[in-house]
């Protein structure tokens, strides 16, 4: 029961991908793209997590920059030279322009349209730099999140004043991060850096590390897909999000 649909923010109007398994109540769950933004890939992701008994509302990040359509890749990214390309190519531009003070405007409004499609509290899940976000939006609605999963996550620990781990004391939702042992945008001292700050927060984590897998294991249009990788984190995701906003219990699936 996927579709597209519009959502006003502050600063414009985003499109975002809305699925459902029916129109029976269900717990909400914000999907936070990685970097190559929506388009068919995450959209069968959130189908799938749908498919669990939730109501998943993905948000096009990026409509700053243009829609869905035209930020999507036009080449094969299963190609490396191709991922490589598109990378190359402003990217990077559109992830380092959402920095808080945008993205966290667009939390809240993303926020409030899953409440109008579903029940609280909610889960959120995120990419690449939507692990980032996921976090964010964690601390920022302590009140409302209670799960959130953090997937191939980069950058989750810097020097900023307000880096991720350094806002994790303001969230209340239980955490699960599945990092990719190859990936040098979170690197082993990194990973422990924030599984310290989430034990002073005095919250609930667990950080995995997948065996062989790169930057972008979840992602089957890429060529850093691990289908081990890819098939764990969903086992783990779904574990997540019955166990504390549960699918199950609250609608008797």
């Amino acid at each position: 029961m996927g579709k597209r649909i519009e959502i006003t923010t502050a600063d414009g109007t985003a499109e975002a991908y809305l699925t459902r398994p029916d129109d029976r109540p269900r717990p909400g769950v914000l999907f936070y793209v990685d970097a190559i933004g929506l388009r068919p890939r995450t959209e069968a992701m959130a189908d799938r997590i749908a498919s669990w008994g939730y109501v998943v509302l993905v948000p096009h990040v990026f409509y700053r920059d243009g829609s869905a359509a035209d930020l999507a890749p036009k080449a094969d990214l299963r190609q490396p030279e191709a991922r490589a390309a598109f990378f190359a190519d402003g990217v990077m531009d559109r992830v380092n322009a959402l920095t808080p003070d945008r993205s966290l405007p667009d939390a809240e409004a993303w926020l409030d349209e899953l409440l109008r499609h579903a029940t609280g509290p909610v889960g959120v899940t995120g990419y690449c730099m939507g692990a980032r976000l996921a976090v964010r939006t964690a601390a920022l609605r302590p009140d409302l999140v209670a799960a959130v999963g953090g997937f191939h996550g980069g950058g989750l620990v810097t020097d900023a004043p307000d880096s991720p781990h350094r806002v994790v004391d303001g969230a209340r939702a239980e955490f699960l991060f599945g990092h990719a042992d190859q990936d040098a945008s979170m690197p082993p001292e990194d990973i422990g850096t924030l599984a310290a700050a989430l034990d002073e927060a005095g919250v609930v984590h667990r950080e995995s590390v997948y065996p062989g897998a790169r930057h972008g294991y979840s992602m089957a249009d890429s060529s850093s897909y691990d289908e081990a990788g890819a098939e764990r984190h969903f086992l783990e995701l779904r574990e997540l999000l019955d166990r504390t906003i549960g699918a199950a219990v609250q609608t008797g699936a």
